[in-house]
């Protein structure tokens, strides 16, 4: 059975970077579409990113284009989520999450299947 585990997130001063990583484990993410969503307190879940099966077409939310980047490496059987000039409006849990392909519609939850645990990501003076 698939797991999805996310790691590298932390605290991390307003203007900084972090990368997130997805690790797949169980099954392989080839074939498979890979979102990033958030949560931050008190907030519905927020559709982040997506990464196409192939890695060449990515969609992002308003609120992060331009600072955010997803990647993949198939071979690593991983996921990517770079995460540049981070503002304070960017904390959250960050999760992964496993569908069948990318769409404008990425951001519907109930378009993935597996997710991640999530990984808690700070951004504060």
């Amino acid at each position: 059975q698939l797991q999805l585990v996310e790691s590298g997130g932390g605290l991390v001063q307003p203007g900084g970077s972090l990368s997130l990583s997805c690790a797949a484990s169980g099954e392989t993410l080839a074939g498979y579409a890979i979102g990033w969503f958030r949560q931050a307190p008190g907030k519905e879940r927020e559709g982040v990113s997506c990464i196409s099966v192939s890695g060449i077409t990515t969609y992002y939310a308003d609120s992060v284009k331009g600072r955010f980047t997803v990647s993949r490496d198939n071979a690593k059987n991983t996921v990517y989520l770079r995460m540049n000039s981070l503002k304070p409006e960017d904390t959250a849990v960050y999760y992964c999450a496993r569908t069948s392909s990318c769409s404008t519609y990425y951001y519907e939850s109930k378009r993935y299947d597996y997710w991640g645990q999530g990984i808690q990501v700070t951004v504060s003076s």
